[in-house]
């Protein structure tokens, strides 16, 4: 189905099912322990082996000599996999650096062996008997060093976040010298782990030529391409298999070494293994978000409006890698004539960095929507006002593109009006609460959508029941319930008439989950094969398809009824398409908008910061199941306080490796953390979209909080932290004089 034209009026505007708040298909199963993730195939599986990862111990050089003979001599070791012996191996198309390394390592943890034993406890007390001797080069791992003779460097997320390395509109070094009201600030946030539950796991088996794979990742398509190449193999020889994901947050979208490593494993002993990457091994070995540093500059006018607006960031990466494109919503997301967007990439030999939850969006939103709030106050208006103020219906860049939809003003006054933010004093620091020093913070919230082609078959079984292929993934989003939701709403079933089967290459290539177009592209594929199944149902009832309705296990026409059931007497049928797009996004802009409202008290005495309330508003198209995206926007909510408050990767610069490797060192929030969280969603359809009327929401959850809960503690104490996270460390020493 070719989308090219704003949606009309379809089966989905019913909204039965669409639009209504459902429990997660897949929740009994999760919680039950009946859901099998990719490390836990046993009853499908017979005799699967072990492998456990060796990690480099050392962040740039060689590997001078390997010395294995202890480790093959212990019990239970089946073989040792190394560059050595694993075979010519090539770099996926969206990997950055080889998986497996030998004898150059270009970077800490990266993965040199896999031993292979009859347990896993037999192959980790293996690894522990390799010996390895490195000759060590000198890494590159400081980003501020690095960073001022760094060239600028243009990137794209490939999840709807880009910029050129320089992007100029205007002529801001006259107008900003030239504007009356000026802000000139520097900002940083470091680097991030994804610290999903799941680790990285795959339980790979070979038989004969044909490999197959259950892993634990986000693109299945992207995936089993990359493994493909690695390994020399055509794509049609390999499966892989994801029907339950255990978090992934842009750490799962690309091929890793656990999975590659257990076909090497599974080749070298002719039977099933599994590999799971221990939990060290996660924040060096896979990706991370690289840390940035930030320059933001604003002019304005005295009543508030923006004549000059500037936004650099810098980032590093392993010499193939891109930059995290943290000023792509400065281009967007507010008015002005006169703009300069840059970023510059260093080359550091720290672990790749690669795409986290909103990337570029989110650390990027960390700096802008502190530095709006800088300039309110600098203006004397309220932080609020100042927005809107500066609010635009097109492209600040391309002003004959318009934005599909943007209610981002109706976003900030609504969620005022709920968070009651005229009782803020803008006066910082003059709101107690016992000992608590107590204030609020906004920040605006923005993301792209971006429109991918994805494929789904539909099958109507004898008995009337529907199945849903696709390999579109579940990463903890939804997907299995508001496909079903699709599928049943266009096939006029009730949801449990409606079987959905995901995360195998096996099915129709779908968008997959990341960068927030998984649930609007994959239920708008699964739209485009229910109405090749619709039409394929009508012609064998021998009714109109262009005028049949399908509702309550009946297909109507006028006074004429067939029970669906009827269709699939002689067999069942099958159809199966895939949604495409035309140019649409090429014509209007296409984003989501919302606004992040934080309340924080901090200990006057300790500078311990609390967060007491949040709220979200959210325009973001037809929300297809409210349910589920509350939960996805609240799981974006806690990440921002996470990287508001706590979260950051420790480089050690002189062995290039994040010392806080696990989950005692990596803080990241738990529920005592998180106060009650508020989301709301405008009542809002985009047509021009895709069919569903449909826009991604759960990293736009993440967008901007990070800012909230930053003018937040600086409302409640008049102190401004520019890095991140806001530790106690960082203001304590300038909190208010005790009386």
């Amino acid at each position: 189905m070719k989308f090219d034209s704003p949606a009309g009026p379809n089966p989905i505007d019913r909204q039965r099912l669409i639009g209504r708040p459902q429990d997660r298909i897949d929740g009994p199963f999760k919680t039950s322990g009946t859901a099998p993730y990719a490390y836990e195939h046993n009853a499908d599986i017979a005799h699967a082996a072990y492998g456990y990862v060796v990690g480099a111990a050392i962040a740039k050089g060689r590997i001078a000599a390997m010395h294995l003979e202890a480790a093959r001599a212990a019990p239970g070791v089946l073989a040792i996999v190394t560059a050595a012996n694993a075979g010519p191996l090539a770099k996926g198309k969206f990997n950055t650096v080889k998986l497996l390394g030998g004898p150059v390592v270009d970077h800490y943890h990266q993965a040199v062996a896999l031993v292979v034993a009859d347990s896993f406890e037999q192959a980790r007390a293996a690894a522990g008997l390799i010996r390895i001797d490195y000759a060590r080069a000198p890494g590159r791992f400081d980003l501020d060093a690095a960073l001022p003779a760094a060239p600028y460097t243009g990137g794209d997320s490939k999840e709807g976040s880009g910029a050129p390395p320089i992007d100029r509109v205007g002529q801001f070094e006259q107008a900003f010298a030239a504007a009356p009201v000026r802000l000139d600030a520097h900002y940083a946030t470091p680097d991030h782990s994804h610290a999903m539950m799941e680790p990285h796991a795959s339980t790979a088996w070979w038989t004969g030529d044909q490999l197959t794979v259950y892993t634990s990742n986000q693109m299945i398509d992207w995936g089993r391409g990359d493994l493909a190449k690695t390994l020399g193999l055509p794509k049609e020889k390999v499966r892989l298999i994801a029907p339950y994901v255990g978090g992934g947050f842009g750490g799962k979208l690309f091929l890793r070494a656990d999975a590659l490593l257990a076909a090497l494993g599974a080749r070298a002993v002719g039977r099933p293994v599994k590999v799971a990457l221990q939990r060290p091994l996660i924040a060096n070995n896979t990706t991370h978000r690289p840390a940035t540093r930030q320059h933001i500059q604003i002019g304005a006018t005295r009543d508030g409006i923006i004549t000059a607006l500037a936004h650099e960031s810098g980032s590093g990466d392993q010499p193939d890698g891109s930059p995290e494109t943290a000023v792509n919503q400065t281009k967007l997301l507010y008015a002005g004539a006169n703009r300069r967007i840059a970023m510059k990439l260093a080359v550091l030999d720290l672990p790749e960095g690669n795409a986290m939850r909103a990337p570029g969006e989110a650390p990027g939103m960390m700096a802008l929507e502190i530095a709006m709030d800088e300039m309110a106050e600098k203006l004397g208006m309220d932080p609020i006002a100042f927005r809107i103020k500066n609010d635009t219906q097109v492209d600040p860049e391309k002003p004959q593109r318009r934005f599909s939809q943007r209610q981002l003003a109706r976003c900030l006054t609504e969620g005022a009006a709920l968070f009651d933010w005229s009782r803020r004093d803008p006066r910082p620091g003059r709101h107690q609460d016992g000992r608590w020093l107590v204030g609020l913070g906004v920040a605006s919230a923005f993301r792209n959508h971006i429109n991918m082609a994805s494929g789904a078959r539909v099958r109507l079984e004898r008995g009337g029941r529907v199945t849903v292929e696709t390999d579109m993934t579940d990463i903890g989003t939804g997907s299995y319930t508001i496909i079903a939701q699709t599928a049943a709403e266009m096939m006029g079933l009730p949801l449990e008439a409606v079987t959905v089967r995901l995360g195998d290459s096996a099915f129709p290539v779908s968008a997959g989950s990341g960068g927030q177009f998984g649930a609007a592209n994959a239920t708008a594929g699964v739209y485009a094969a229910c109405v090749a199944l619709r039409r394929a149902v009508a012609d064998r009832l021998g009714l109109d398809p262009e005028a049949a309705e399908f509702s309550d296990g009946q297909v109507r026409v006028g006074g004429r009824s067939a029970a669906l059931a009827d269709a699939a007497a002689a067999g069942p049928l099958t159809a199966e398409d895939r949604i495409d797009y035309g140019d649409l996004d090429k014509t209007w802009q296409m984003s989501t908008f919302g606004a992040h409202f934080v309340e924080v008290g901090v200990d006057r005495y300790t500078g311990v910061t609390r967060v007491r309330r949040m709220l979200a508003v959210c325009a973001a198209g037809r929300i297809l199941n409210p349910k589920a995206a509350r939960s996805q926007v609240i799981g974006a909510m806690t990440m921002g306080v996470g990287a508001a408050l706590m979260e950051r990767l420790d480089v050690d610069p002189r062995f290039g490796l994040f010392v806080n490797h696990d989950l005692a060192g990596y803080e990241v929030p738990v529920h005592a953390d998180i106060p009650h969280q508020e989301v709301v969603f405008l009542e809002e359809s985009d047509p021009r979209a895709n069919p569903m009327k449909a826009k991604g929401v759960g990293e736009l959850g993440l967008c901007g909080v990070g800012a909230a809960v930053a003018n937040a503690i600086y409302n409640a104490t008049g102190v401004r932290v520019r890095d991140y996270p806001i530790t106690l460390d960082k203001h304590l020493a300038h909190l208010p004089a005790l009386v």
